[in-house]
């Protein structure tokens, strides 16, 4: 049994996409014989408090179905404030060097980025010619946060792109989950080795069975991170109500907007149902007719991991995002897209969908596309070629 190691900033029972992903990749990889460790923050994401149970304590060490799990501290916070947010980063990097420190890790480790700091850490401690680092970039930072309005091109951002650059040239294997982040990791560093890693989702597909309720209006869905790159609250300002329902569940740093924007707005079908559980909200997704995947500005690099998830239900996409998001609905036959950004495209589409369109035979074809080249089991395969 070989032994590996995952070094993230989220894990359950902290939720949303990233946590879900490297649940995913640390499961996957016990079950194909790996001695599996993580070491991650205190539960604290996305409220920015550190989780009931873990409070209070500098490290949690647990075996959760076969994984070791190290949960170190961490300056827990989600404020807006950029000296508060490096500083939480900052603190979780130093608990990383700590526990670096006094424990040998293994020959192997996987490193998530981002965020762009902890992975520096990480790189620039463990660099050894005896270990084989494997760096998982999921979002390209820091041209991420400049096409977010977070960053300018001064000093600072400079020096975030030597942080970047050096991370790559220092990784063994560089894992990305779209071809756009592949083709910048070469643009920087040509020789690293790469690999394409798409965040598909491991679950049973739900058996979709009888007649669809009938509605009178198209019933749309957002789930997930109400943060400011999504655009939630500026999509219930934009989004033309005349046919559909919008049903909106998740938290975020937007959420507290949203609550006082629905019952400002009473004669808005908008409607807010607050944050489930992942096994729950599969079940919720299915009584809707169409799922809405936003970004407020088109992310180089970024494809939402809701894309393959919702397929797998067999839930139709109107995919609002561009990039190479869009490529992967179009080609797999996934729903709808409308221009990231324009909300009269955006409206336009809408209104060219019925109703009567959405029937089980359409999910069935969604889900069956899902299945056929959205496999978690044969990607994890040709990853362990690789590791």
């Amino acid at each position: 049994m070989k032994d590996i190691a995952i070094i993230t900033s989220y894990f359950p029972p902290e939720t949303g996409a990233a946590s879900n992903r490297i649940f995913h990749l640390a499961h996957g990889l016990k079950q194909m014989d790996y001695k599996v460790q993580v070491l991650t923050p205190l539960p604290n994401y996305p409220t920015g408090q550190i989780f009931d149970g873990y409070r209070g304590r500098f490290k949690h060490i647990s075996n959760e179905d076969g994984l070791t799990i190290n949960r170190l501290w961490i300056y827990a916070s989600n404020s807006k404030n950029k000296a508060l947010r490096l500083l939480a980063m900052l603190s979780y990097s130093f608990s990383l060097v700590w526990f670096f420190m006094w424990n040998t890790l293994p020959k192997t480790v996987i490193v998530q980025s981002p965020p762009l700091l902890v992975a520096f850490t990480c790189m620039l401690f463990l660099r050894s010619k005896k270990r084989k680092l494997i760096l998982n970039v999921s979002d390209l930072w820091p041209i991420a946060g400049l096409e977010l309005g977070v960053f300018k091109k001064n000093w600072s951002y400079r020096l975030l792109e030597r942080i970047e650059a050096f991370n790559y040239r220092n990784a063994d294997l560089a894992l990305g989950q779209s071809e756009e982040i592949l083709t910048h990791i070469t643009s920087i560093s040509p020789t690293v080795p790469q690999f394409l890693y798409r965040n598909y989702p491991d679950f049973e597909p739900p058996k979709l069975q009888g007649n669809l309720i009938e509605k009178k209006k198209l019933t749309i869905v957002y789930a997930g991170l109400l943060g400011i790159a999504q655009g939630i609250y500026k999509l219930c300002q934009n989004i033309d109500y005349n046919n559909i329902e919008l049903h909106i569940y998740g938290s975020g740093a937007e959420q507290s907007k949203i609550e006082r924007f629905i019952p400002e707005n009473k004669s808005l079908p908008i409607y807010y149902h607050g944050q489930v559980g992942r096994a729950e909200l599969h079940k919720v997704l299915l009584q809707y007719d169409l799922a809405i995947i936003p970004l407020l500005n088109r992310i180089y690099g970024s494809v939402p991991s809701k894309i393959f998830e919702y397929a797998r239900l067999g839930l139709p996409m109107l995919y609002f995002g561009g990039g190479e998001g869009e490529t992967v609905i179009k080609e797999f036959k996934l729903g709808w897209i409308a221009e990231a950004a324009n909300y009269d495209a955006l409206n336009e589409v809408i209104s060219s969908i019925e109703v009567g369109m959405i029937t089980n035979d359409f999910r069935r074809e969604i889900q069956q596309s899902a299945v056929s080249h959205f496999n978690f089991n044969e990607q994890l395969r040709h990853l362990k070629e690789v590791l």
